[in-house]
């Protein structure tokens, strides 16, 4: 392992604890001694990442530092690559169009060896048979998942059956034909899942939803994805 490498996995390991990891054990994950470790330590707080504690005490990685281009690895860079092509294929217009704006500004940034291989087709997203309806409901829906607010749904049904919801929108899953929408659904008092191409009409309500959107992802996980209002399973 090149020292590059190294300290990038040292960023990696403090990037994913919150608590502070001692130097004994960033030392045994990166296969370094302790002096090692140290003196890594000091070289990443000198090309400025921001990280807390000594020796003896632990490290922590302060939240908002940013890993330079030349820290990607080759195979970090297709990861990249592949999951933007996907969303500028599989997703709605902005979210596409977003996913297109980000690899036009990561390839200017990169540096030639990388952007090479980051621009390089080995790995294509192949086209459906039956590709995805660019819902205009998408971009209404993914709002309210972020300001973590209620839905109000006209919603069809697989038979054409028509009914208003008021949901708590938890996640959206994307497939290969078309997206799904888990909510609470206040009609129904349960977890259920909307077919966005049968959401006749979308509005986001102002009232927030009384519970936090990562309480009820926990909750709607529980549920295995047993329930559904599209008629499928």
């Amino acid at each position: 392992m090149s020292r590059t490498e190294r300290l990038l996995d040292i960023l990696q390991i403090l990037r994913r604890h919150r608590r502070p990891v001692s130097g004994a054990v960033l030392a045994e994950d990166t296969g370094i001694s302790l002096r090692t470790l140290y003196r890594d330590i000091a070289t990443l707080q000198s090309m400025g990442a921001e990280i807390d504690g000594e020796p003896g005490l632990g490290y922590v990685l302060k939240p908002g530092f940013l890993l330079p281009p030349l820290m990607f690895s080759p195979e970090e860079i297709e990861a990249l690559a592949l999951g933007l092509k996907w969303a500028g294929h599989r997703t709605d217009g902005p979210m596409g169009q977003a996913a297109r704006d980000a690899m036009a500004k990561l390839g200017a940034v990169l540096p030639p060896q990388l952007r090479q291989r980051f621009e390089d087709d080995t790995l294509v997203i192949v086209p459906c048979r039956q590709p995805p309806q660019q819902e205009e409901g998408l971009p209404l829906i993914r709002r309210a998942l972020n300001e973590e607010r209620k839905l109000s749904l006209d919603y069809a049904d697989q038979k054409g059956a028509r009914t208003e919801r008021v949901v708590w929108p938890v996640t959206v899953g994307f497939f290969d034909s078309t997206q799904v929408l888990a909510a609470w659904c206040e009609l129904r008092n349960d977890y259920r899942h909307f077919r966005v191409d049968r959401i006749r009409e979308a509005r986001v309500l102002c009232e927030k939803t009384p519970k936090r959107r990562y309480q009820m992802m926990k909750e709607w996980r529980k549920t295995l994805l047993t329930k559904t209002d599209s008629g499928e399973r």
